[in-house]
């Protein structure tokens, strides 16, 4: 993941460098209260997990968990222009990704006469259908790339969550489908010839407790369970 940071840094970089001139592309494109673009990136899923406070007397599980995997996302963008700094953005998009939890559960024998313990991975996979509502504050132009800011509110389906759980993946938890995010980020501009370039790092976290409780051991350690994502974004517009 840092490596994956430091070339959307290098990026960046070489892009501003490269932008470096006098000649000022799109010097209409503010001027138009209307845009449509198109979205394209990386994403990290993650899971926030709160344990129940009784945590250690729960059946056999003795720790739980997660690490993550990249994903990716794709849509369309619908930006409007509200105020000279700010506009008002809309996105629709389909994210793919996965979360793995390890569940450290006590085994019945014994080692060197210490309690052992085995493992449970899960694999929970999810696909997002996500609508976004962002407000965008931007910096002042500086020939041909602008900073700016971005946060707002953003519900999120999860298509997968209800998927039939195999036999060979039991047991398994469930996910609700349905949670609200808020997300905040930064990004730069960068005004190209023919079309606008931004890159973007954003950050979503979601407010639902989105577990299924199913009585099973896997959900009853679990007090709360809070999605989080870190977004890497190109947008065309």
């Amino acid at each position: 993941m840092k490596k994956l940071i430091l070339l959307i840094l290098l990026f960046c970089t070489l892009l501003t460098f490269g932008q470096k001139t006098t000649m000022k592309n799109l010097k209409t494109y503010e001027s138009k209260p209307l845009h449509f673009g198109f979205s394209i990136g990386l994403n990290y899923m993650d899971f926030s997990i709160h344990q129940e406070d009784d945590f250690y007397t729960i059946d056999s599980v003795y720790s739980v968990e997660n690490s993550v995997s990249p994903g990716f996302h794709l849509g369309p963008i619908i930006n409007f222009k509200i105020l000279k700094f700010l506009d008002l953005r809309a996105l629709f998009l389909l994210s793919f990704g996965q979360r793995d939890m390890h569940y450290k559960i006590f085994s019945d024998t014994l080692t060197n006469g210490e309690p052992s313990f085995e493992t449970k991975d899960m694999r929970i996979e999810s696909t997002f259908m996500e609508f976004p509502i962002l407000l965008k504050y931007k910096g002042k132009r500086d020939g041909n790339y602008r900073p700016y800011l971005v946060g707002g509110f953003a519900p999120k389906y999860d298509l997968a969550a209800q998927k039939k759980i195999k036999d060979s993946e039991m047991p398994k938890i469930r996910l609700n489908q349905l949670d609200y995010y808020y997300e905040f980020g930064f990004g730069m501009d960068f005004y190209l010839e023919y079309f606008k370039l931004s890159a973007e790092v954003k950050y979503a976290a979601g407010l639902k407790n989105i577990i299924k409780y199913d009585g099973t051991q896997y959900t009853s350690a679990i007090q709360k369970m809070n999605s989080r994502m870190i977004m890497f974004s190109l947008h065309f517009e």
